[in-house]
């Protein structure tokens, strides 16, 4: 089992686990805790995280500002790539391209699915859309992501 399936596992057994896991992830990339991102689902190749419509996110129309939304669509990419890559490979973002289709005026959800990709490729596009609470897609997200195999340790 990867390594974040298993921190999961372990942590949805104590109370406040599901908060302490998404804590847990927010950590790995430190600056992703600015928009204190809540982990809603997740199993190898797909991620379901939230974020709250508070005031430290929010531009001067009082809206989710671009940058926030960006964040959440980085971070669902990301932890959904470190759930699901097999183990003799790695990835790193390449390239993000972001269209803001709506204002983001509520409180956010990005999913990221990788369910249906190959592995063997050395580009993965993650397609992240993001639903504000009424189901409408706000922002959409296409993360390049570059893989490669792990270095050979001897």
């Amino acid at each position: 089992m990867n390594r974040i399936l298993s921190i999961q596992t372990k942590l949805s057994k104590l109370p406040f686990g599901s908060l302490i896991f998404s804590k847990v992830l927010a950590n790995y990339a430190p600056y992703f805790r600015t928009i204190k991102p809540r982990v809603l689902e997740l199993k190898s190749g797909y991620l379901k995280v939230s974020m709250k419509k508070r005031r430290a996110v929010q531009n001067h129309i009082k809206t989710v500002h671009a940058i926030a939304c960006c964040n959440l669509c980085e971070f669902a990419a990301g932890i959904c790539m470190e759930a699901t890559i097999p183990k003799h490979r790695r990835w790193i973002p390449k390239s993000m391209n972001v269209d803001y289709l709506a204002k983001a005026g509520t409180d956010l959800t990005a999913v990221c699915d990788l369910t249906t990709v190959d592995w063997e490729q050395s580009d993965i596009i993650c397609e992240v859309p993001v639903y504000d609470a009424h189901g409408v897609v706000v922002v959409k997200a296409y993360i390049t992501m570059y893989i490669s195999d792990k270095p050979s340790t001897r």
